[in-house]
């Protein structure tokens, strides 16, 4: 079994978690983190990767650490929505996939979802939907720290995360085909935003 914190649009990584085989659970019950994959994903561009984040309303309580995830919402500050959505447009339009799946990515950036989890957890069933990934997903009832997971549960939670992650030996990443790699060089574990727009249907062998 393998626990994961939410995502968006996580990287190839968590993705990789999904597909394994194993029941995957989906923690409902840590308080929010900063600068995560939560709220962030990294995409390639011309110019290398660019992090791509979603803004989020600071709590009644004034401390976004303190808040649990389900409870985080998210903001309309600064046309965030159409600011990703541009992004995406300026470093996918000329790969193989991105025409052919913007009608089903598009529609996460004009409604309005109110919750952070709720708006992950529907990323993650259409992007398993479009990939043929299909995960026995569950979510936590309750938060359990790391040296009081129940046998045979391995805890990714502090494993895929942008800064200093910790050592995954079941993760290796593969080598595809980028839009960008004759300048950048082979960028690896993006959002799968990028594996899905470079590599279509064929993309699940890579994970």
């Amino acid at each position: 079994m393998n626990l994961l914190s939410t995502t968006y649009f996580g990287p190839v990584q968590w993705y990789q978690k999904l597909n394994s085989g194993d029941v995957t659970l989906i923690e409902a019950y840590e308080n929010y983190c900063k600068q995560t994959y939560r709220n962030r994903c990294v995409i390639a561009t011309a110019n290398g990767i660019q992090a791509l984040t979603v803004p989020v309303e600071r709590p009644e309580n004034g401390d976004l650490n303190r808040c649990p995830i389900r409870d985080i919402r998210i903001s309309d500050h600064g046309r965030w929505r159409q600011l990703h959505w541009n992004a995406l447009q300026s470093a996918y339009s000329e790969s193989p996939f991105f025409e052919y799946y913007a009608d089903d990515l598009h529609p996460f950036f004009e409604r309005r979802y109110d919750y952070l989890f709720d708006f992950n957890m529907e990323i993650c069933h259409k992007v398993c939907e479009l990939l043929d990934v299909r995960p026995e997903l569950r979510l936590t009832d309750q938060y359990v720290k790391r040296d009081m997971l129940p046998e045979g549960t391995v805890d990714y939670r502090e494993t895929i995360v942008p800064k200093r992650p910790l050592p995954d030996s079941s993760f290796q990443p593969r080598q595809y085909y980028q839009v960008f790699a004759s300048r950048t060089g082979f960028l690896p574990n993006l959002s799968i935003l990028d594996l899905l727009f470079n590599m279509g249907p064929e993309g699940i062998f890579f994970l």
